[in-house]
């Protein structure tokens, strides 16, 4: 075990997962103030909106934080020649909530050049990364502009290939955890590896330091961790459920009523594996067999979605959740940290 501490200059070894989407500068800023890693999802962001985020993280705290980029698998974003087919698939959806059947976009998501010119220009301390490896350049470029490089594992092969390009320190997700299946060296479906099982193995495995992620919330999960011989907690879905975060009420409520066996992996929202609350659009979507490969099924259900949200249908939108939902309770981000924190303490 090495000590993220000295790392990434924090006080304590608890990292804030970086849900792309439903991340705030509020609850970043929290998390880093309070001693930990505050983490910060850029997915979908192009360059502008990078650099703005990273100068209001810089204005709520002057501790250090992470953002998190998602790694492109190929040309993905590019418009796909089928999405009037899969758009006509999902028409219900907007019809449900007033809007029309959306035409092609010119991209899915902004090009990662982009993302990492103003990652370079805006320095962050910590930059993690999901769906992939780093490449060489991008480290030595990291290295060079005094950034860690954190990346994200859901096997030993993954977290063997991250620490072979150079990350500073791997992230070992299991099953457990809310939001995407990470996966890339083999489908997420051949990748369902629990947390208890994935992070002594990548302990062993690798000389970089450890996160374990994935099923933990409070101080238990927290203590179990550190003696499965993980360096730090990455924790998502706890401080999802928190004041600060930018989930809606009626999110955070689905949290916190969760059943141990109320979440679902899934392709309906986004055609990447992923695990959330099953309600009546991932039961249809999943009924319907008709699924667009990411990004596009993740561009056209976010149109409805976010009318969901604006609406308040909980039923349409995806509640994005780990399977320790339910350990969740109604706190703010220091009271959540504090709960934490006092697992880390049965362990010093």
């Amino acid at each position: 075990m090495s000590d993220l501490r000295a790392l990434f200059g924090i006080q304590h070894p608890i990292v804030l997962g970086p849900f792309g989407g439903l991340s705030s500068v509020a609850l970043t800023a929290a998390v880093s103030e309070a001693g930990g890693l505050g983490g910060f999802g850029l997915y979908g962001y192009d360059g502008d909106r990078i650099r703005e985020t990273v100068a209001q993280l810089r204005a709520a705290t002057a501790r250090p934080f992470a953002v998190n980029i998602w790694l492109p698998t190929g040309d993905e974003a590019l418009p796909n020649p089928q999405h009037t087919v899969f758009a006509q698939a999902l028409q219900p959806f907007f019809e449900a909530v007033g809007l029309d059947v959306p035409g092609r976009p010119d991209r899915y998501l902004p090009p990662l050049d982009e993302q990492l010119e103003a990652i370079w220009e805006t320095a962050p301390p910590v930059l993690s990364v999901v769906f992939g490896v780093p490449s060489g350049e991008m480290i030595d470029e990291a290295r060079r502009r005094g950034i860690r490089v954190v990346g994200t594992a859901t096997t030993v092969a993954e977290a063997l290939a991250l620490a072979d390009a150079g990350v500073d320190a791997v992230v070992a997700t299991g099953l457990e955890a809310g939001g995407h299946r990470v996966s890339f060296l083999k489908p997420a479906e051949e990748s369902l590896v629990g947390t208890f099982a994935l992070v002594p193995q990548v302990v062993d495995a690798v000389d970089v330091p450890v996160i374990a992620a994935g099923g933990i919330a409070d101080r238990r999960g927290v203590a179990a961790a550190f003696a499965l011989g993980a360096a730090g907690v990455q924790v998502g879905t706890a401080f999802l459920a928190t004041a600060e975060s930018a989930t809606t009420e009626m999110h955070r409520d689905a949290i916190r009523r969760a059943a141990a066996d109320g979440t679902v992996l899934t392709r309906a929202m986004s055609g990447r594996l992923a695990r959330g609350a099953r309600n009546r659009a991932v039961r249809a979507i999943e009924a319907s067999g008709t699924i667009a490969p990411f990004p596009m099924q993740n561009w056209l259900t976010g149109k409805f979605r976010a009318a969901a949200v604006e609406q308040g249908l909980g039923e349409l939108q995806s509640l994005w959740m780990g399977q320790a939902a339910s350990l969740a309770r109604a706190r703010t981000a220091s009271e959540a940290f504090a709960e934490l924190l006092a697992g880390v303490a049965e362990q010093t």
